[in-house]
């Protein structure tokens, strides 16, 4: 406990009193703004890679978003010049999940889903100056702050929380940007980035009555619960009646009259409204494929590359079902081809490489899964690398890709851990066996042996003594043994020493013990 309010304290005494760029108010700041640019620039790449990677079919859409980004940027900078130094980014991503989300530092990503169902340029200038408003008033920077004030106080109970849909994939760092873009945005966030965002819009020229009819259209939405829009925008961005309240009394106080871009936005989504048939035809595959529907998914896949050939995504949800059959080469090759149309992204190098390895091709599998391991750190590219890596006899760089992999909550997360404690157990038993010395009632000192490795456990080799107050050895050492008992994973087992009397449960403190080596029992 004194440790957790140690920590507690440390962080309050390094923080600062800090005023808000957007609001002006007083507030305790604990992430400098250096450190939400730097938290930004090196999260926004794998955090577009899990949500489906930059759109790279239709790069003019994406340059005409960041054309409109930049101009209510410009704007919110104008009116306050504080929000100035933030680096916007803006980038469109290839997911049909109708979304947008922000990182600190100003990075900003908006799903073709979203695009495809708003009306004109002045909506997505009240979506943008929405999630401008969450990068300038500090709202990503604020849930960090919290996350690590909370994390301080429960440093003493050990206690974590891991709670989006992407635990199951991802692994290292990555996990910060995938915490960042999934998370809840409260009422006051939501209200103060509505205000802003639309001062923002009008500043730039554009309607604020578009917020209105923006909020409306969720609200129906949201009220006829679609799935696409729970899972995606309605998750981290509740629409009410309340925010459609709020946002006609802002647009009155603005004033009405500026652009609303029907026809220009008409324009710049044409390509995205042909393809759109395309688009429903991959994601019914993709619905198909999770359900086990291996035909019904390559019918979709086929009908969308009849529409459009040139999406990688086509191409490598007919890999997804190949390697699903164990047709490796078959699935490589669609790998490849969605390679060639999108080079940079994760998701067909790490499914290229699995088929590479099945088909025994160690070399091209290292090459693949490095390289997909760079854009996006995941369980399932560092538990191959481990396999791979035992494969060539190299235990040291296994263990470490089998314990990245282990930090996941999944199977692979599972199998990884098991894989890990394999190899690593017999060289390191201490880091898989706990001990903790007991008194009985007569003074005889007890060792508890829990199992926390994955793997079942045997002849637990041990040395135990007591100490004198000088450090020397009053007692023992005497060897325990598990012997030949089997510990399954958790298991405990209580093992009777020679040592004691001692006239006190205080004198456990001078009880030494080493765990010399376990066995596997498998």
């Amino acid at each position: 406990m004194k440790r957790t309010l140690w920590l507690a304290g440390l962080l309050l005494a390094l923080a600062a009193c800090g005023t808000n760029p957007v609001t002006g108010k007083r507030e305790l700041q604990i992430v400098s703004q250096s450190q939400e640019i730097q938290v930004g620039a090196e999260n926004f790449a794998p955090s577009r890679q899990m949500q489906g990677g930059d759109l790279t079919i239709d790069p003019e859409l994406t340059a005409y978003v960041s054309e409109v980004g930049q101009r209510v940027a410009s704007a919110a900078g104008a009116l306050l010049p504080e929000t100035r130094q933030l680096p916007y980014e803006f980038k469109v991503l290839n997911n049909s999940v109708p979304n947008a989300w922000a990182l600190p530092g100003g990075k900003i990503a908006v799903n073709r889903g979203l695009l495809t169902q708003l009306h004109d340029e002045a909506e997505l200038a009240a979506v943008l100056g929405h999630e401008i408003t969450h990068a300038a008033a500090r709202h990503g920077a604020k849930s960090m702050e919290r996350g690590m004030l909370l994390q301080a106080a429960m440093v003493g109970l050990q206690v974590g929380v891991r709670d989006n849909q992407y635990a199951n994939l991802i692994v290292g760092g990555a996990m910060l940007g995938a915490n960042l873009i999934t998370q809840k945005y409260g009422r006051d966030a939501e209200n103060e980035s509505d205000l802003y965002g639309m001062r923002y819009m009008k500043a730039a020229g554009y309607d604020p009555a578009a917020a209105i009819d923006l909020q409306k259209t969720f609200v129906k939405l949201s009220a006829g619960r679609q799935t696409s829009w729970l899972d995606g925008l309605f998750a981290s961005h509740p629409p009410s009646e309340e925010r459609v309240a709020h946002n006609t009394e802002t647009a009155a106080q603005l004033g009405a009259g500026g652009e609303r871009g029907a026809e220009r936005y008409t324009q710049k989504l044409a390509l995205q409204a042909r393809l759109a048939p395309a688009y429903a035809k991959y994601d019914a595959g993709v619905e198909a494929l999770a359900k086990g529907d291996l035909a019904g998914a390559e019918q979709n896949a086929k009908a969308a590359l009849g529409l459009e050939s040139r999406e990688g995504k086509f191409h490598e949800l007919l890999g997804d079902v190949e390697l699903k059959r164990k047709n490796y080469a078959a699935a490589k090759s669609r790998y490849e081809r969605a390679l060639a149309l999108n080079p940079e992204y994760f998701k067909p190098l790490l499914a290229s490489g699995i088929a590479s390895f099945e088909l025994g091709q160690r070399q091209q599998a290292q090459d693949l899964f490095t390289r997909s391991m760079q854009l996006l750190p995941t369980a399932t590219g560092s538990f191959y690398l481990g396999k791979l890596a035992k494969q060539a006899g190299n235990v040291d760089e296994a263990v470490k890709y089998f314990s990245q992999a282990a930090g996941s909550q999944s199977d692979v997360g599972a199998e990884s851990a098991r894989e890990a404690a394999l190899l690593d157990l017999p060289r390191n038993p201490s880091r898989y066996v706990r001990i903790e010395p007991r008194l009985d009632n007569s003074g005889v000192v007890w060792l508890l042996v829990e199992n926390r490795a994955p793997v079942a456990v045997r002849n637990v080799e041990m040395l135990a003594g007591v100490a004198a107050a000088d450090g020397r050895i009053a007692q023992g050492p005497v060897r325990v043994s598990t012997g030949n008992a089997v510990l399954k994973p958790g298991q405990v087992a209580q093992l009777k020493t020679s040592l004691g009397p001692l006239a006190s449960a205080d004198l456990l403190r001078a009880v030494r013990f080493e765990v010399q080596g376990a066995a596997i029992a498998e």
